[in-house]
């Protein structure tokens, strides 16, 4: 709790790092006085969060982030539209675009259920899947394997069997625990390619 001993302006600063995921209160510090001393990357870095705020959105059809709306996944030509990948994050799309390997579309939930932080489905993007289902032959569940990742994995399952899907989820290529965020190409590509009936 060093950041007392600080002017109250860069105390604020150094508590609002510590709330990013991944930062400590050491990194905290560290970052709020590079950009104290260093403006030009500091206005730089405001610039930035701004235009991302103002400019970046969700797609009105798959949640993804995006510039426009729908996004260019959703839009694009060329993409198997009877396949529907379902995954955590927006960060994730990108994970799974890395390979090469997936051709279909994309559901971002942001987020997995979770009922000891209360979230519930009524906190995810779910109910909007049942929109999408026209034309979709098989459900691809790519959330991670934690313990919340499985029973959001569930939970689909349970919804989507009786309406006449196919309902697979990515093998366990990954480790338990981690997130397709971090996971390399090649461990993304060979849980696509072993994906399983839930």
């Amino acid at each position: 709790m060093d950041y007392l001993y600080y002017p109250q302006p860069l105390s604020d600063l150094i508590i609002a790092f510590s709330r990013l995921p991944g930062i400590g209160p050491k990194t905290a510090s560290r970052l709020a006085f590079f950009l104290l001393q260093h403006a030009g990357e500091a206005q730089d870095l405001a610039e930035a969060v701004r235009v991302a705020l103002r400019d970046i959105k969700q797609c009105t059809v798959c949640g993804n982030y995006t510039e426009e709306d729908p996004c260019k996944i959703c839009s694009g030509q060329g993409r198997d539209k009877t396949l529907l990948c379902v995954v955590e994050q927006p960060r994730d799309v990108v994970a799974l675009e890395k390979t090469g390997e997936y051709k279909g579309l994309y559901h971002v939930l942001h987020g997995v259920l979770s009922p000891m932080e209360g979230i519930g489905p009524e906190q995810l993007n779910l109910s909007a899947i049942f929109q999408r289902l026209e034309g979709i032959t098989e459900v691809v569940v790519a959330v991670n394997p934690t313990v919340e990742g499985e029973a959001t994995a569930h939970y689909l399952s349970k919804l989507l069997k009786p309406l006449g899907l196919k309902v697979t989820r990515i093998a366990h290529g990954l480790p338990v625990g981690g997130d397709l965020e971090y996971a390399d190409e090649v461990t993304i590509a060979r849980a696509l390619e072993g994906r399983r009936m839930l």
